[in-house]
């Protein structure tokens, strides 16, 4: 690595170094490499450790970096797509879908989903509670909310709990006419149960994507994914669902 010194320029020099670090990442580092130790670069860059750890920051932020206790900062791998498409629908579970069931509860949903599925205040449904991981890493966590109304033959299944339960859960959904779907998506922040599932800090930033699934002229059922927002970039197009993809393997993200 050369010597590269910050000339005076009119942004924060931390925002500067960021953009000559992103360069340096395109063109000198490779997915998974560890970079230099904080001292080392800022000697590099002729910046305090202050100001590098603020670019650093910002480029963890934007997923180009992360940072690994008792590893050290490493070049983050491309962000994976969150495609959010309009035409073809599919009920989760299906034979194309990459997610993994995790567990099946009865619990009261959040007063936002109860009016939609319409369900009493305190009348309890099927929680499905699905992972998603991607390259090695949690990328992903939902929770499906399934009225007993919409899965009405899975009291005669024997899966009381479980990732059992939540398999059947999923399959008897198969067993309706998917009229459409519905997805809203939001900038949030990690409670304490989704940083743990997704191994960040509480507060991290997510994607929150909200589907509702309509069948029979009512919401046959909903689900709250929380992405990471650090991996995951939203994309548009005629796709239908939400699924994770990769982009072409390069260098850096």
């Amino acid at each position: 690595m050369g010597t590269t010194q910050l000339e005076s320029v009119p942004e924060p020099k931390y925002w500067h170094l960021k953009t000559v670090l992103t360069e340096a990442l395109d063109s000198e580092f490779s997915v998974g490499e560890i970079l230099p130790n904080e001292r080392d670069l800022a000697a590099r860059f002729g910046v305090a450790r202050a100001t590098l750890r603020q670019a650093l920051e910002q480029l963890e932020l934007e997923g180009r970096l992360q940072r690994r206790r008792g590893v050290g900062t490493t070049v983050a791998p491309p962000r994976m797509g969150v495609s959010v498409g309009s035409e073809q629908h599919a009920w989760p579970g299906g034979p194309d879908d990459a997610w993994h069931a995790v567990d099946c509860r009865l619990e009261v949903p959040p007063a936002a989903l109860a009016e939609p599925l319409v369900t009493g205040s305190d009348e309890a449904v099927h929680v499905v509670r699905r992972s998603r991981v991607s390259r090695g890493q949690p990328v992903a966590s939902e929770l499906l909310y399934v009225p007993s109304a919409s899965v009405p033959d899975l009291s005669g299944i024997d899966a009381p709990s479980g990732a059992a339960r939540a398999r059947a859960v999923l399959r008897e959904l198969q067993h309706l006419e998917l009229e459409r779907q519905e997805n809203a998506v939001e900038l949030g922040s990690a409670g304490a149960a989704e940083a743990r599932e997704l191994d960040r800090l509480p507060g991290a930033p997510v994607l929150v994507v909200t589907t509702r699934y309509i069948a029979r002229g009512r919401t046959a059922a909903a689900s709250v994914a929380t992405y990471r927002a650090d991996t995951c970039r939203l994309t548009f197009g005629d796709l239908g669902g939400v699924e994770i993809h990769h982009g072409p393997e390069r260098q850096a993200s």
